[in-house]
């Protein structure tokens, strides 16, 4: 039977799919992870309603440059004026070459996984809202929603700086989190997020990070932690509307991953857990103020309706996706750690 709270999302994605993967500002276009979002947190009537409102900020499709095949694909990774030729790549990868969704969604997700933090995460995190929205009831519009949604991160793609020999990570993620090295103050330079993870080229103590972490064959347990200890992250490290947006996207790129995963191969799975560790890590590197995690929580009102209520009506694009994010997370493994930072959220919000 179909979820009546998604019944607004193909409508949402028609539209939405006349448009292209950056804003009248530059930045990465949530609409298709909000519209998702929303229907997740069962408030389906918002959905157009909000998307009314953000459509003006949204920029046309771009035209293609040039047609991407099999052998040279590679060619066309982190361009981003070539959203639209990935796009049509894609979507006949997907309806052609593979028999499920699933199989191209394995297939892609393994080959940008190192591209895991391209565009602030933002590709990642849209793949992952549109293989949850598929696994709801796989329609057509779904499906080049999810071939858009790699497109988006396969044109931006760019990858972190990795150790010249991997090894084998020992540590729990809230352990690990405390050894991330970094960047000095005064060699912050301005710039957005995707400036700041470019410069970690020219800081070499951050690549051995990676392999701090244990990618061990416990997917579920690993979520976790890599959840909690993002969002005790955040908590300690997010202090006004800049903030608030770098480590919010520690927790929804986790998060993420957790809708990718159940539709992969292991050997992808832990791949991309891999890197979406090395991605919040990189954050923290460029943002983080010194205090890695908040230790002690103090219990607020976890009233999940009246928590959804408040970022429905706050109505901005990341406390939405971060309310979602966070909630879904404390339904599978409840810390109050979620509640508490998506107070925090809404409290910097209201500082404005």
């Amino acid at each position: 039977m179909p979820n009546l709270d998604y019944a607004p999302l193909d409508e949402a994605l028609a539209l939405i799919a006349n448009y292209g993967p950056e804003l009248d500002n530059g930045n990465f276009n949530h609409a298709p992870m909000v519209c998702e979002a929303l229907c997740a947190l069962g408030r389906p009537e918002a959905v157009m309603r909000w998307l009314g409102r953000y459509e003006a900020r949204m920029m046309p499709r771009p035209r293609g440059v040039e047609a991407i095949g099999e052998e040279d694909w590679t060619a066309a990774l982190g361009r981003r004026e070539r959203f639209s030729d990935w796009d049509s790549y894609l979507s006949l990868d997907m309806h052609f070459r593979f028999e499920w969704w699933q199989h191209a969604l394995d297939c892609w997700a393994a080959r940008l996984a190192p591209g895991f933090s391209a565009a602030a995460t933002h590709g990642a995190i849209r793949v992952g809202h549109a293989a949850r929205a598929l696994t709801e009831s796989p329609t057509e519009r779904r499906e080049m929603e999810l071939a858009a949604a790699l497109a988006s991160w396969a044109a931006s793609y760019a990858e972190l700086p990795l150790p010249e020999h991997m090894r084998r990570g020992h540590l729990s993620p809230s352990r690990a989190i405390r050894e991330v090295p970094l960047v000095p103050p005064e060699q912050r330079l301005p710039g957005n997020i995707t400036t700041a993870l470019g410069r970690l080229t020219e800081f070499a103590e951050f690549a051995p990070v990676i392999d701090l972490v244990e990618i061990d064959d416990r997917p579920d347990t690993l979520l976790a932690e890599l959840s909690e200890t993002f969002a005790r992250v955040f908590l300690a490290n997010a202090r006004d509307i800049r903030t608030f947006i770098v480590f919010a996207h520690g927790v929804t790129a986790v998060h993420a991953l957790g809708n990718i995963i159940p539709h992969v191969e292991e050997p992808t799975a832990r791949l991309l857990a891999r890197h979406a560790w090395q991605s919040g890590c990189a954050l923290y590197a460029c943002f983080g103020g010194g205090t890695a995690l908040a230790e002690h929580i103090e219990p607020v009102d976890a009233d999940r309706d009246a928590l959804i209520d408040l970022a429905v009506a706050n109505g901005d694009e990341h406390v939405i996706k971060f309310t979602e994010a966070c909630l879904f997370r404390h339904q599978i493994a409840p810390s109050p750690v979620y509640p508490a930072a998506i107070r925090h959220a809404i409290g910097i919000f209201g500082r404005r």
